[in-house]
């Protein structure tokens, strides 16, 4: 398993990157790495955080692109930017698996069209799985790639999310809900509406309906449908409360000294914190390519490796057509 991993676009820099690279290395050992940005910068880091020798490699790439460029622009006119560069080697090596990046959504999504569309170019969308009480993921698709949407997109997002809870986590028939303002067939927006029927009446779904907020990951749907707005304002939400809730039970750890409140604290990191979830997937192209929050660190980076090792299993999911 090779992993191209772009080391520009974090908020934490590139060396919390190149260090997650490391740590993803020492924790498996089927795993190699490319690292993208600028070779000098690459090869001091990866000497610092001493990766072995023989299983990473460097490309250098003189540019980076920002969270202030056009996103389409920035493809095609910056060639040596690293998300560019990664993504033409990914598309053009059989022996890359897949690539990390925490670069600019807008680029990602628009490099992977460019680079590493399906013969039916269909339209890339990003999904995140999120921990729901059941102890298993709901995939929420879209979480950011297409905020305004119509019907037929958030239908054809349905169809993504099925493939890939099926194909890369066994589900055999995936339960699909619509995020809505309430359960009724009649409630929500008017996208929400329109949309509803051509679920319906798709007999290649398993939909059971509108969902709400409250519901949405309580394991009530194995794929949940929205538009990128909501559901990146799901996502952003959830990990905000997260959080809170996490640091809540850690300051009432430290408070009162309990050993009970601090291995729940722990125990709640490990499956709710930001860089344990890794990142989302984007579906609907030729190899995975997985987008990290920009302030993922080397936590992050780990995960997703560990990510791309259940991918890995089910390589049908992503096979050339």
């Amino acid at each position: 398993m090779k992993i191209i991993i772009d080391i520009n676009g974090s908020d934490k820099g590139p060396g919390a990157i190149v260090k997650g690279a490391g740590q993803a290395l020492e924790k498996y050992p089927e795993l190699g790495v490319v690292l993208v940005g600028k070779a000098e910068e690459a090869s001091e880091f990866a000497t610092q955080f001493a990766l072995p020798e023989g299983r990473y490699e460097i490309l250098d790439a003189r540019e980076a692109i920002t969270n202030y460029d056009h996103p389409a622009e920035a493809i095609y006119k910056k060639q040596d930017a690293s998300m560019v560069v990664a993504m033409k080697a990914l598309s053009e090596r059989e022996d890359l698996d897949g690539m990390i990046t925490t670069g600019n959504t807008g680029a990602v999504l628009a490099g992977c069209v460019r680079f590493l569309s399906l013969p039916d170019r269909v339209r890339p969308a990003l999904a995140a799985l999120i921990p729901d009480e059941k102890g298993s993921d709901t995939c929420l698709v879209d979480t950011g790639a297409t905020v305004d949407c119509t019907p037929q997109m958030l239908h054809h997002f349905a169809h993504l999310g099925v493939e890939f809870m099926r194909k890369a986590y066994d589900i055999e028939n995936p339960r699909v809900g619509l995020l809505s303002n309430g359960t009724e067939a009649s409630k929500g927006n008017k996208l929400v509406k329109e949309t509803y029927p051509l679920l319906e009446n798709d007999s290649e779904l398993n939909f059971i309906g509108n969902v709400e907020g409250s519901s949405c990951f309580t394991g009530i749907c194995d794929v949940l449908v929205a538009d990128g707005f909501a559901g990146n304002q799901v996502m952003k939400v959830t990990e905000g409360t997260y959080r809170r809730m996490i640091t809540e039970v850690f300051t009432f750890a430290k408070k009162t000294g309990s050993k009970d409140a601090m291995q729940l604290g722990m125990s709640l990191m490990d499956r709710y914190d930001i860089g344990s979830l890794g990142g989302g997937y984007i579906l609907g192209i030729q190899k995975p390519v997985i987008k990290a929050r920009g302030n993922s660190g080397e936590k992050a980076i780990v995960s997703i490796c560990g990510m791309f090792k259940n991918l890995a299993q089910h390589r049908t999911f992503y096979e050339k057509t």
